[in-house]
């Protein structure tokens, strides 16, 4: 009898640890993007070119990552979830950033179909993820509760900081909610902390809007970026529409940047663009995107710094301005659902007093890659 009864725990036990292990999950999940041969043209102060395995050994469109995600069922349609993801280098094997292994995220949330998601830690701003939609042609075409990404390292990924925080385009100490409504809505904001006693400095609060509309999809944002005494501001909309296997994007940016007794920085930015994908292995990409300067001033280093991470302004050069204009195009070929080919290239000019570090005082640069990208 006793052995029955032992036998029955023993089998009591089991169902519920099996039950309980098909509540919850960890997926292990990466990316791998390695851009060879690149060219670039004015890539060091005697205008040479560089020809190499990636630019400064970053791909071109996508950090490589590998990263842990999980969800645990904690009842009632509530469940917890964590995201730990890591950037490296496959060119060198090292890391993105030394010194921070969760260099694009490290969150832990909520989510709930009533009330949403909700996550705090170190995470995108919710305002890159909003303007994904129209930033270039290679993310979803809709609003999704997910992390949504731009291109990598190229001469427009820039329009991003647009976008940002006043830790660049990801919150540090950051809290964030998103919600999709079944109706196609799309609301969500964002706050992170300065974790200082001065609770305003270095801290970001944001909130977008947008709708999913079938073949059309539309978002806006609304960013305040405090970055060491200086306030920032940026509006944006923009959106795209799917005409069969054709995909057009645009978006406007406007960003007021404080400059203390120099003044307000005014940018006026818009991008266009355009992906063909028709059936077979091939899609197609082009686009085109303009950064405007009014009464900018020069960083430390004599460039136009990108928008949100201003600061050290070098009163001495007085102001300036300008506008950076970027056309790019690619081409990939599908070798299946997780690894393609490609070919990608762009062509800057800077235009007045817009000057950039990348270019060592050229007016215009070219870039040029093939590459391979697989996920696993």
């Amino acid at each position: 009898m006793r052995s029955a009864y032992r036998t029955l725990a023993v089998a009591a036990g089991t169902l519920m640890a099996s039950s309980a292990y098909a509540q919850s999950n960890v997926q292990l999940y990466g990316l791998m993007d390695l851009s060879f041969p690149s060219y670039k043209s004015h890539a060091d102060a005697n205008g040479k070119r560089m020809v190499g395995m990636g630019f400064d050994g970053e791909p071109w469109f996508s950090g490589s990552r590998w990263g842990l995600k999980g969800a645990e069922d904690l009842g009632g349609g509530t469940k917890l979830i964590f995201r730990l993801e890591s950037e490296f280098v496959v060119a060198n094997g090292e890391m993105e950033d030394p010194g921070q292994i969760f260099d694009r995220d490290a969150w832990v949330g909520v989510e709930n179909d009533t009330f949403g998601k909700f996550t705090a830690g170190f995470q995108n701003s919710i305002a890159r993820d909003a303007a994904a939609i129209y930033g270039d042609p290679y993310g979803s075409a809709k609003l999704t509760t997910e992390e949504g990404g731009w291109t990598n390292s190229n001469n427009f990924k820039q329009m991003i900081f647009y976008a940002g925080s006043a830790t660049g385009t990801r919150y540090n100490n950051g809290l964030a909610w998103k919600k999709l409504f079944s109706n196609g809505i799309f609301a969500s904001a964002g706050y992170a902390f300065s974790n200082s006693t001065q609770f305003a400095a270095g801290s970001t609060y944001q909130a977008a809007l947008g709708y999913n509309g079938g073949p059309f999809n539309v978002s806006g944002f609304y960013n305040h970026v405090n970055n060491a005494g200086f306030a920032n501001q940026t509006f944006s909309i923009g959106g795209n529409y799917t005409f069969g296997i054709l995909r057009v994007n645009g978006g406007y940016f406007h960003y007021l940047g404080d400059q203390g007794s120099l003044g307000k920085r005014h940018d006026n930015a818009w991008t266009v663009s355009a992906k063909l994908a028709p059936k077979g292995a091939f899609d197609y990409e082009l686009g085109y995107q303009q950064m405007r300067v009014h009464n900018a001033a020069y960083n430390a280093d004599g460039n136009i710094p990108n928008a949100n991470l201003a600061t050290g302004f070098v009163s001495s050069t007085g102001v300036h301005n300008g506008y950076k204009e970027t056309l790019y195009t690619s081409v990939f070929y599908h070798l299946s659902k997780r690894t393609e080919l490609y070919l990608a290239g762009d062509y800057m000019r800077l235009h007045g007093g817009y000057t950039v570090g990348s270019t060592f005082g050229a007016k215009n640069q070219v870039e040029l890659t093939s590459g391979i990208r697989t996920r696993f």
